[in-house]
């Protein structure tokens, strides 16, 4: 059992920010409880899938948890959920206050039923800043935060990262803040809001990097951190293909030059010769690299950089780096069998724990599945629960 075992979240969130926190409290080995309308979470009609409602995206960020399907605008599905709060610890929300609160959700309803109760509110802002309101999804997040530009700065078109950077960046520091705040109260025995939002988090996190001369009043330089933004910094291209290596320090560069025999730049270059050189001549020491680059194979750089102990990796496909023998080794993707959805490939847990191992308990339920028995264990009689289901406040996915 994980670390989180024995604590019970109630997980009201969609697409994926608050759904990969809940599937990280879930895979330490919390009782994550995911709460869905009768359509369900609507990234689960996102990529290939065997059953509707049962996408690829959706099983990557789900695992780890129990479904129930409650029609929260019915009042009865309401004075059910605030029925499960009062055996829960954590709540999680990514749905907008104002929604929340129009629900008869917003802390203060669920904490007049369960005080000691953490209520983490993954939001797009700050809710004392003029973008309160707005909707926030990934694309926005980074856009505001600088990632597209960052691109630009590097010569490149402006561009998003080809993945859901922000909502699994957030993700990550809403369980940050969830631990915090559930730390707290293990001292203090009272529960608390919390409010992460996804644009200041991320500005945060990439302002630290490029905050530059922009540190200092006045401002030194107009930001950046110009190793980052060189145009070079890519995987290398060599005879057959791309490597990624980083010559960094300055025992990097004494075993890379002596292994391609041109230690004597470093005695006769300024511009090679130390870090600070180095780093104040970044792009032309990483125009200089690709040239080199393309004189040897990929396989012949990962031997030389793996024999002069400098940092390097292959440049994996989604396809290879399934193949990767260190992930091989580790076991870092598993192959487990889906009570509906077959034979499908989940990833481990990436934190080790010597004490409580943290694991993949159960893979993504199907919609509700779970709804009957998570009511019954919370003390609702078998007609309370036919009762809200004939009334359509409590779903149960059945059939393929």
């Amino acid at each position: 059992m994980g670390p989180l075992s024995g604590l019970r979240v109630l997980d009201l969130t969609t697409v994926l920010m608050g759904p990969y926190a809940g599937q990280i409290l879930g895979d330490f080995g919390a009782d994550v409880i995911k709460i869905e309308p009768p359509q369900g979470d609507i990234i689960r009609q996102v990529g290939p899938a065997r059953h509707e409602r049962m996408g690829a995206l959706y099983l990557n960020s789900n695992r780890s948890k129990r479904t129930i399907s409650l029609d929260l605008k019915k009042p009865e599905a309401r004075e059910a959920l605030l029925r499960l709060a009062e055996t829960a610890d954590v709540l999680v929300t990514n749905i907008r206050p104002k929604a929340m609160a129009k629900l008869g959700l917003s802390y203060e309803d669920v904490a007049a039923v369960s005080p000691g109760i953490i209520y983490a509110a993954l939001v797009g802002y700050g809710q004392n800043g003029p973008y309160a309101d707005r909707p926030a999804y990934d694309d926005l997040i980074q856009g505001g935060a600088c990632i597209p530009y960052s691109f630009t700065r590097a010569g490149a078109p402006a561009s998003y990262v080809p993945a859901a950077i922000s909502d699994r960046v957030v993700g990550f520091a809403g369980v940050n803040a969830i631990l915090a705040a559930l730390f707290e109260s293990s001292r203090s025995g009272k529960g608390q809001k919390i409010e992460v939002p996804m644009f200041e988090t991320m500005v945060s996190v990439i302002m630290a990097d490029h905050m530059g001369g922009l540190t200092f009043e006045p401002p030194m330089d107009k930001g950046g951190y110009p190793r980052q933004l060189s145009p070079d910094r890519r995987p290398y291209q060599t005879k057959d293909g791309y490597v990624c290596a980083l010559i960094y320090n300055d025992c990097h560069w004494e075993r890379f030059t002596a292994a391609i025999g041109c230690a004597a730049t470093l005695a006769t270059d300024a511009r090679f010769a130390t870090f600070s050189g180095r780093m104040a001549h970044i792009d032309e020491v990483y125009a200089e690299l690709a040239k080199t680059m393309l004189t040897r194979t990929t396989a012949e750089w990962l031997t030389l950089f793996d024999e002069a102990d400098i940092p390097v990796m292959p440049m994996h496909s989604f396809e290879s780096v399934m193949e990767d023998p260190h992930l091989v080794a580790t076991g870092f993707f598993q192959t487990m069998e889906h009570p509906s959805e077959g034979t499908v490939r989940s990833m481990a847990v990436p934190t080790a724990f010597s004490r409580t191992p943290a694991s993949v308990e159960h893979l993504a339920p199907r919609l509700g599945e779970d709804g009957p028995g998570i009511l019954a264990e919370t003390g609702f009689s078998a007609d309370e629960i036919a009762d809200l289901t004939a009334s359509g406040a409590l779903f149960v996915e059945t059939g393929d």
